[in-house]
């Protein structure tokens, strides 16, 4: 099997001729990928990054409501940024696509799915091999993150955000989870055991805000940039 396959060349004895070439080609490669995301994203102006499942069928209310938070984003001018992906992310950039806005996508290549969607602009799409690098297009251009149910993925992209912004390695921009019904058991453990055990502060627990409709969400970007007198073209 491929998985077996990679722990055991994980163990495998290299040359260190083999370690040098191997690693160093990587390390441009790295390097390639950053460069292009900089160059292309760095044009884009203020940004919103909207993350959720892949796996999220176009009938869904929470695809549909992706869409209309997007739209609404869009129409006051902020590019949207998404995984470039299908699901949610299609519904991002379908959004942002149908209002005219700015439609950004970073797109993983990983075996067997993910195939980027229609619905970004041709000129903003990256396609990326290294997740970390994708996440740090994500969170480098990004003046705000919508988060949409989803999977595994999604939670590192959310939890990146929350430790960044937590650290104060970057702004404190605005974090706004969709769906209470979803996020409401995820985030009582984090008030009852992480802040019970005293891992995290009462104050981090202001670092995100819980919504359940497309206006709640938008308007909380709209106001916390308001609250600066910024506008989309800061």
């Amino acid at each position: 099997m491929v998985k077996d396959d990679k722990i055991r060349n994980s163990f495998a004895n290299k040359t260190w001729q083999e370690i040098k070439v191997k690693d160093s080609w990587q390390i441009f490669k790295i390097m390639s990928e950053f460069v292009d995301g900089f160059e292309k994203l760095a044009k884009i102006g203020p940004c919103v990054s909207i993350f959720g499942s892949a796996r999220t069928p176009d009938e869904h209310k929470y695809y549909q409501l992706t869409v209309e938070i997007a739209r609404l984003l869009a129409d006051r001018g902020y590019g949207i940024i998404s995984g470039g992906g299908p699901g949610i992310m299609e519904a991002a950039n379908k959004g942002a696509y149908n209002a005219g806005g700015k439609s950004v996508g970073l797109n993983i290549e990983l075996p067997f799915e993910q195939f980027h969607n229609k619905y970004i602009d041709r000129d903003k799409l990256l396609e990326f091999n290294y997740f970390f690098v994708r996440k740090v297009m994500f969170m480098k251009y990004s003046q705000g993150y919508i988060v949409m149910p989803g999977g595994f993925g999604t939670m590192d992209e959310l939890f990146e955000a929350i430790t960044l912004i937590q650290t104060g390695k970057i702004a404190r921009f605005p974090i706004v989870l969709v769906g209470s019904e979803y996020w409401n058991g995820l985030f009582d453990w984090i008030k009852n055991t992480m802040l019970g055990n005293r891992y995290i502060s009462e104050e981090d627990l202001n670092l995100y805000r819980m919504v359940d409709t497309a206006e709640e969400a938008a308007e909380h970007i709209f106001r916390f940039y308001d609250k600066y007198l910024l506008k989309p073209n800061f």
